[in-house]
């Protein structure tokens, strides 16, 4: 050992953990519940967005089961699947912080 510097050995670095944003954790379920039963809105009661969610259970109960609707009945509950699966990709890929400020903080409703 010469008492060079360099000679020792220094621990590798840690790695630097930061913590999710308040609210990161609705992300997870919401999307997967968006995804995995569409058009129900209950994403979005999750969200604290319950307008939103009840305008999707309504057009869905209304259009799917009952067949209220003018055009063609089915046609409201398979659109509203279709958002609510649109919706769960869309918050499965956004990272925590740009959920947190579009969808918690923000409290955009659609897409």
């Amino acid at each position: 050992m010469s008492g060079d510097p360099s000679d020792t050995q220094q621990p590798p670095p840690q790695p630097v953990y930061r913590a999710a944003p308040p609210g990161a954790e609705k992300k997870l379920a919401a999307g997967l519940i968006a995804i995995l039963l569409p058009g129900l809105g209950i994403h979005k009661f999750i969200l604290d967005m319950p307008v939103a969610g009840a305008i999707m259970l309504a057009i869905t109960v209304s259009c799917g089961f009952f067949g209220f609707c003018l055009i063609i009945p089915i046609l409201g509950a398979i659109a509203m699947q279709v958002i609510s699966i649109a919706e769960g990709i869309i918050y499965l890929t956004k990272t925590d912080e740009e959920f947190v400020e579009t969808y918690v903080v923000g409290k955009r409703e659609w897409f």
